[in-house]
């Protein structure tokens, strides 16, 4: 008799089981939806423009490599470009290593 009256007392197995699974489930999604808005996104539309800045490359663009230097394309290629760096001094980059195209006015 002691053990179906401590039963009768416990947590009825029957109610809310469908509310309690969507309302446990909520805060992952919560979690996900603010990851993809102040992560996710922000990475793709800047990978975005990343891509457009390298599909509009010419020649005499004035750029800045991702490791800091600075010089103006000579030639551009589908994979590569040659910067010039100083008077008869030009190297090879890949293109995904140009980090921006500067103003003409900024030297």
């Amino acid at each position: 008799m002691l053990a179906a009256f401590a039963f009768a007392m416990g947590p009825n197995p029957q109610a809310g089981q469908g509310q309690g699974g969507l309302l446990g489930f909520l805060p992952l999604v919560l979690i996900f939806v603010i990851f993809y808005f102040l992560l996710i996104r922000p990475q793709q539309k800047k990978s975005k423009e990343h891509k457009a800045m390298l599909d509009n490359l010419k020649k005499g663009d004035k750029v800045i490599t991702s490791g800091g230097e600075y010089g103006v394309i000579e030639e551009v290629k589908p994979n590569t470009v040659i910067i010039k760096i100083a008077e008869n001094t030009r190297v090879k980059f890949g293109k995904a290593y140009i980090g921006a195209v500067r103003a003409t006015e900024d030297e």
